[in-house]
């Protein structure tokens, strides 16, 4: 039998939609096309959970921004990852700058945006004393926040298929057929059958579009720059820095991150090529002056890494949320750049609406747990709680990442939950195993051997993300 739905796209989008469809007795699967899923912007992005202000009354981005920002603290507490409303602040430099934030604060209030307030530079520099002495006010946002956004995805999938929802990787779509009452995806010689499809491919959903004929909108890849610094710089600011926002985007912040690092970016291009994640001297060079901008103290001796993502941009301008004209069936969730991480749960919503009015039946499933069992974070725990963990399991006794505090237990852990982690990388996202400041040289080797003893695979087919990245080349002589 087909599956009733089939969501293209393993990103935070794609993640949440699918969550919500197991609310329902529905047989749905997740079509990813990498080796993992979070592969493209969910893994790469700025983390913030926006308040609202910066979108254009009317617009699906402020809608949903609004809305998924009144969803977000419930959600990540059932799905047990970090949040935490630390506010926002918009610096103005000049008079001009003044100007603008007060436009925002106007644009906020009509989206419904609670407790925005323009504030003088002493009340700036009281809540955050290494802010700019430069400043002349700035817009406050209460309501900001800041979480992990791949940890938010990962759990909405695996709650997802506790629940009885399928996930199939390595699935790049490479065609689709109508075929009566079913749609069949095809990716080399596997094939898919679903009745309805749920296009959440990111900077690939308008060629997931095309396929059916739908030429409505075009997707741009925007390319981001960002520089991560150590935890020594992560008590720099409590609340997430921005400058006024251009046409291009919302400008460099200067954030901290839920798990207690500094986070500054991005950049903001335009780009071709819809894989090119690499970064440049002029980009990073870019972040780091318009951060300094922003709170001059940063250090960027502890940068600990540097990352691209790619924003999928629509020509629309907008997020492309509702059925395809050229095939009902067909729900896009397309152009999902920021604030996508936080509108993703309200998108995810309306998805299933215009999934249900396009004749999609929907019963409630009695058995939906909404309740992802927590990750052991051996690092959060106490000196008796730690005892007690290593005694009933020795594998949460042996620490393999020292920078991050992580045991062999969380990487086990890691790999033996669904989605399992199969690569270095994952479990580096799944446990934080490399994510500290040797980013993975002390601990990398353990972690290719507890993966290639877990996947009973010899050590040198682990790979890093998947697909031909080998860990290890050979052996020596």
């Amino acid at each position: 039998m087909p599956y009733d739905v089939a969501v293209i796209g393993g990103g935070v989008t794609g993640a949440m939609i699918l969550r919500e469809l197991a609310r329902y007795q529905l047989k749905t699967i997740l079509l990813e096309k990498e080796d993992d899923v979070v592969m493209g912007a969910t893994k790469a992005n700025s983390a913030i959970v926006h308040a609202g202000f910066d979108a254009e009354p009317g617009t699906n981005k402020a809608r949903f921004n609004v809305e998924g920002n009144a969803l977000m603290e419930q959600i990540a507490k059932e799905l047990s990852v970090p949040f935490e409303r630390n506010g926002s602040l918009v610096l103005a430099f000049t008079e001009e700058d003044l100007d603008t934030v007060g436009i925002l604060k106007q644009r906020g209030e009509q989206n419904g945006v609670p407790g925005l307030e323009i504030l003088t530079p002493e009340q700036v520099w009281e809540k955050e004393p290494n802010i700019s002495r430069e400043i002349k006010g700035a817009l406050w946002a209460p309501t900001g926040g800041i979480v992990c956004p791949y940890e938010l995805a990962i759990g909405a999938i695996e709650n997802a298929m506790d629940n009885g929802a399928a996930l199939l990787t390595n699935f790049p779509v490479e065609e689709i057929r109508e075929e009566g009452d079913h749609f069949a995806l095809r990716s080399g010689n596997k094939t898919v059958e679903a009745r309805f499809i749920v296009n959440a491919a990111g900077v690939h959903a308008d060629e997931i579009a095309w396929m059916l004929g739908d030429s409505s909108f075009a997707i741009t890849p925007r390319r981001g720059e960002y520089l991560l610094l150590d935890k020594t710089q992560g008590k720099l600011v409590k609340s997430t820095i921005f400058q006024p926002p251009t046409k291009m985007g919302k400008g460099v912040l200067v954030t901290p991150t839920v798990d207690g690092n500094l986070l500054t970016g991005p950049t903001s291009e335009n780009i071709e090529d819809k894989e090119d994640t690499s970064t440049t001297a002029a980009g990073l060079d870019k972040v780091q002056s318009l951060a300094r901008k922003s709170v001059p103290s940063i250090n960027y001796r502890m940068t600990i890494t540097s990352f691209t993502g790619l924003r999928a941009c629509s020509s629309t301008g907008d997020f492309v949320i509702g059925q395809s004209k050229s095939a009902p069936r067909l729900i896009h969730a397309a152009g999902i750049e920021s604030p996508g991480l936080t509108s993703a749960p309200a998108i995810a919503k309306a998805v299933v609406q215009h999934l249900e009015e396009a004749g999609l039946v929907l019963a409630e499933n009695p058995n939906f747990d909404p309740i992802r069992k927590p990750f052991p974070k051996f690092r959060e725990m106490t000196e008796e709680e730690r005892a007690e963990l290593a005694a009933s399991d020795p594998a949460f006794g042996r620490i393999v990442c020292r920078c991050e505090m992580i045991t062999e237990g969380e990487i086990l852990a890691a790999i033996r939950r669904n989605p399992p982690a199969r690569s270095v990388d994952a479990v580096k996202r799944r446990a934080r195993a490399g994510m500290g400041r040797c980013q993975g040289g002390f601990c990398g080797p353990q972690v290719v051997e507890i993966l290639a003893r877990e996947l009973g695979i010899p050590m040198d087919e682990v790979t890093k993300s998947g697909g031909k990245s080998k860990m290890l080349t050979g052996k020596t002589r």
